[in-house]
């Protein structure tokens, strides 16, 4: 899977419909992971868009092995009863499940980001507020990361 990054903002339309924009899609190997998307509520309640191949294989690798049966069947039924499988229409819209976007809380202004292997749906406003409340931790990791990068090709270089 390739790097999905970026944050795109735009508008549920009267439809329940919003644009995936083309720099997002454009990320997705469609021969790779598929043409098709599923749409699921991810483990912060935030509405998630995977690849659809990709969303397969983390399905079958997240189901729980050693556990109960009862876990076993509690998961499954979350899983796969909170997750759609959808289609992009030619003009690269998403029809957002009613169900899923009152569970998820998504309002009409609608930012996505790119997350390395999937897509997220915010409210724009719940993003904003995100972004301010996690960014001196972001610059601090993103400082700690480029300082070892630097060391080991300093170290390479030696």
């Amino acid at each position: 899977m390739g790097l999905l990054t970026g944050e795109y903002q735009h508008v549920v339309d009267n439809k329940s419909r919003i644009l995936i924009s083309n720099k997002l899609r454009s990320q997705i190997d469609v021969d790779e992971h598929g043409s098709s998307f599923y749409l699921v509520i991810g483990s912060n309640g935030i509405l998630c868009l995977y690849p659809e191949k990709y969303f397969e294989q983390i399905a079958m690798a997240a189901a729980p092995k050693t556990s109960a049966p009862d876990e076993v069947v509690a998961f499954e039924r979350m899983s796969y009863a909170l997750a759609s499988k959808v289609e992009l229409d030619n003009q690269g819209r998403l029809l957002l499940n009613e169900k899923l976007r009152k569970r998820a809380g998504l309002k009409d202004d609608v930012t996505l980001i790119g997350v390395r292997d999937h897509i997220e749906l915010w409210n724009s406003e719940s993003w904003e507020q995100y972004v301010t409340d996690n960014m001196i931790q972001y610059q601090k990791k993103m400082s700690q990361a480029r300082q070892t990068v630097l060391q080991k090709q300093q170290n390479e270089t030696l």
